[in-house]
């Protein structure tokens, strides 16, 4: 039997929906492509609701090295872990959702880790984006994120079979419902779930009501205890991690470099991911943030021109091309004129001899000129 909701408009008038189904499967296909967010992902993770960034629909599976592609699985995403997210669409008229699709989202996982280089997520990404591939990543990594990094979990993930499998349907069999659930508390590091998505319909309107379908409480405690997060921290912790895993001769480094933006950058962002914590001195100024830099625990040290570049008055090539020549004037930093736009970084160490240090201060000291300047 079908449901309804019910829903009072803003004449406090009653709207009755009744439960409808799809009319093709493609349509729920294109509705999740169109507006990720029927993931449910904050059903998926309460605590760190999951974000989605679609890399293709209709994404080639091959089942050998050279193949092309034997399979097409409905969609690819990533989320903000970088975990590789397969989703299989059905309808529940369709009979091959009570068995077959089990066996072919295996196959696609299985084949997935062994055969999609990262290359080919990234080129399939730059296809699907209708706007600059570059800002899509950007804005969907946030201020914390690194492309180069992010894109590395990528494959580590695939590396180390951590995936995710969802199936998506208007309505989830009980025998789905099953196996699921199973499968999710004895597959570690991968995760297998079910989406139902329904839809109700009435006087005009469509509303979309998705329910994560497979979540015991054994998987949600062993994902969980594995899950990486952000982790906030704070300058004492930052300062110590970083001696403890870099020793303390980058340390004082750091240690300079924060001393100098105390006036200059005066406020301090830090934030830790699964790979190492990041330090960002922010400089907020005609309502804007600008972090020109962000010093890593490990060992490195971030140019952020991916962020100045959306900023007046960094939004000027020539201004970030200048940037990147003071840069490049210190010896040991030798950064390629096409990473204006990115996020590149060099190693922290570099910046030991007190003539580069020296010079590395007044080129931020350059940067915070223009910005006040503008």
């Amino acid at each position: 039997m079908k449901g309804k909701i019910y829903l009072i408009d803003d004449n406090e008038e009653l709207v009755e929906m009744e439960e409808r189904e799809y009319e093709k499967e493609i349509i729920l296909q294109n509705l999740i492509s169109d507006y990720p967010n029927l993931l449910a992902g904050e059903q998926i993770n309460s605590s760190h609701p999951r974000r989605w960034l679609l890399i293709s629909q209709e994404m080639t599976v091959p089942s050998a090295e050279e193949e092309i592609g034997r399979w097409f699985a409905d969609h690819l995403f990533l989320d903000q872990d970088a975990i590789p997210t397969i989703v299989e669409v059905k309808r529940s008229s369709d009979t091959r959702i009570r068995r077959e699709v089990i066996g072919q989202m295996l196959d696609y996982a299985a084949n997935a880790v062994v055969y999609w280089p990262v290359e080919k997520i990234i080129s399939s990404f730059e296809n699907t984006c209708q706007d600059d591939p570059a800002e899509v990543l950007s804005e969907f990594l946030g201020p914390d994120g690194d492309v180069e990094d992010f894109w590395l979990k990528v494959k580590t993930n695939l590396q180390a079979g951590k995936v995710r499998m969802l199936f998506v349907a208007d309505e989830i069999p009980k025998e789905l419902k099953r196996v699921i659930e199973f499968l999710n508390e004895q597959m570690d590091p991968a995760e297998v779930l079910a989406i139902e998505i329904k839809q109700f319909v009435g006087q005009g309107v469509k509303t979309l009501v998705p329910r994560v379908v497979g979540q015991t409480s054994e998987a949600q405690q062993k994902k969980s205890a594995t899950s990486s997060t952000n982790i906030k921290i704070d300058e004492k912790s930052f300062f110590e991690e970083l001696k403890d895993l870099r020793g303390i001769e980058e340390l004082q480094i750091a240690e300079k470099i924060r001393d100098w933006a105390v006036e200059a950058l005066p406020r301090f962002q830090f934030n830790k991911n699964q790979s190492y914590a990041i330090f960002w001195p922010v400089l907020d100024y005609n309502d804007q943030p600008y972090w020109p830099i962000g010093l890593r625990t490990d060992g490195k040290l971030s140019i952020i021109f991916q962020y100045l570049k959306d900023k007046t008055p960094f939004n000027n090539e020539e201004l970030r091309m200048e940037f990147l020549n003071r840069l490049n004037q210190i010896e040991g930093i030798d950064i390629d004129a096409n990473r204006i736009d990115g996020r590149p970084h060099f190693p922290l160490i570099v910046l030991q001899d007190d003539k580069s240090m020296q010079m590395f201060i007044e080129t931020l000291q350059w940067v915070v000129y223009k910005i006040k300047e503008s």
